[in-house]
């Protein structure tokens, strides 16, 4: 327990001073002139404020272990605030903007799950159908070979598809090589090459929430047979070039590589690279972007489905996707929902993986919103300490925007 508050005191300490300082400043300001704060005086205070946020930002990436961050906050249906610390690119000291390109990790699923429900727009499929009838395999878990498994049990992690298990993951540098099919259908039914008892849980679909990863490469197999498009190019034409997400893709070979954060990883005191890598479940964790172009489709969520006069998906159906659809999990339809203290709720998705920690988060009672990106994956409680203190400074900053 002492070695626990000894862990968090740095932190709490370097915040509490600093934000005791942001306070005295404008205390200051109305001793030395108690009739009136100019125009200069407020600009002063205004600087000073957003002085003492940098600071912190930049302390709680030290505490962090964080190479560079990018974030950006939304408030009043636009972009109120956008920035970038540190470097993405420690080698070629390159200096992160709301411009760099991140791998996003779990984050793409919230992309992925909208692609599917625009074909479910268009009467391709109905939610509670059988995923096998839209398949050239059998997906079954082979503890309940009679049950079903349906489109609204992937999208919401209830499948009974088992946590993944990470040693059978292949990581390849760049873009992976490998189709959906035939590896889904070695991975996933009894007897194939990649097939492990681990894949499946013993409960029947729909029973429990078991998080997946692999359950959204399935979602973008599906999305392949019905649509006839592969899944990458699918999401290029239907959401990022219509929402003007320019900078966006599932591909290294579609992005500027030389705006792209290196991953890192923090060991011995110091930040070694890691290559950029993908894996056959790219749909649900391999999306390349900046949170300037996430906020366009933040935007689009958060307006009904439209950004900027552009349509990606009907009122109804965003509703839906932002909805639990089970009793527990926290959990819609490719969309995290968390339950906060005083009755606030947020929905968004967060994503980790090797040299990747991201956050996209919505509070609903006031439709403010913040994503944040960090070349690094986090790990340690007293680093997760310091990533969730930047997310609540940046909704601090939102609140006095």
């Amino acid at each position: 327990m002492k070695q626990g508050i000894v862990r968090k005191t740095p932190v709490l300490l370097i915040i509490t001073v600093l934000l005791i300082g942001a306070c005295i400043l404008p205390a200051m300001g109305r001793t030395m002139d108690k009739h009136k704060t100019t125009l200069l005086e407020k600009q002063n205070i205004s600087s000073y404020k957003d002085l003492v946020f940098d600071r912190i930002i930049t302390l709680l990436m030290k505490q962090g272990h964080m190479p560079s961050l990018s974030a950006c906050i939304i408030k009043n249906n636009r972009i109120v605030w956008a920035n970038g610390y540190g470097l993405y690119d420690i080698e070629h000291d390159k200096l992160a903007s709301e411009n760099t390109i991140y791998a996003v990790a779990s984050i793409s699923k919230t992309v992925t799950a909208t692609a599917l429900m625009q074909l479910y727009e268009q009467g391709l499929f109905d939610l509670d159908e059988d995923i096998n009838d839209y398949l050239n395999f059998s997906i079954r878990n082979p503890n309940f070979p009679d049950e079903p498994i349906t489109f609204k049990m992937l999208l919401s992690h209830r499948s009974s598809l088992a946590e993944d298990p990470w040693h059978l993951h292949k990581e390849y540098p760049g873009d992976c090589p490998i189709p959906f099919y035939p590896f889904l259908k070695e991975y996933l039914v009894p007897g194939g090459s990649e097939y492990s008892l681990e894949v499946w849980a013993d409960c029947r679909p729909g029973e429990e929430f078991h998080y997946t990863s692999m359950g959204f490469a399935i979602i973008g197999y599906l999305l392949e047979q019905i649509s006839s498009q592969p899944f990458d190019h699918y999401c290029k034409n239907h959401i990022f070039i219509p929402l003007g997400m320019l900078n966006t893709s599932f591909r290294f070979a579609d992005i500027e590589m030389d705006n792209l954060a290196v991953p890192y990883l923090y060991c011995f005191w110091r930040y070694e690279p890691y290559m950029h890598t993908s894996d056959v479940d790219y749909p649900s964790g391999c999306l390349l972007t900046t949170v300037m172009d996430l906020s366009q489709f933040l935007l689009a969520h958060m307006n009904g489905g439209e950004y900027n006069g552009v349509r990606i998906l009907k009122e109804e159906t965003v509703e839906q996707m932002h909805t639990q659809h089970y009793p527990d999990g926290g959990y819609g339809l490719g969309w995290r929902i968390w339950e906060k203290r005083r009755g606030r709720t947020f929905i968004g998705h967060d994503g980790g993986n090797i040299g990747v920690s991201t956050g996209l988060k919505l509070r609903l009672s006031d439709d403010v919103a913040v994503i944040y990106f960090i070349n690094r994956k986090i790990t340690l409680y007293k680093e997760l300490i310091s990533e969730r203190m930047i997310e609540k400074m940046l909704f601090m900053k939102a609140n006095r925007l």
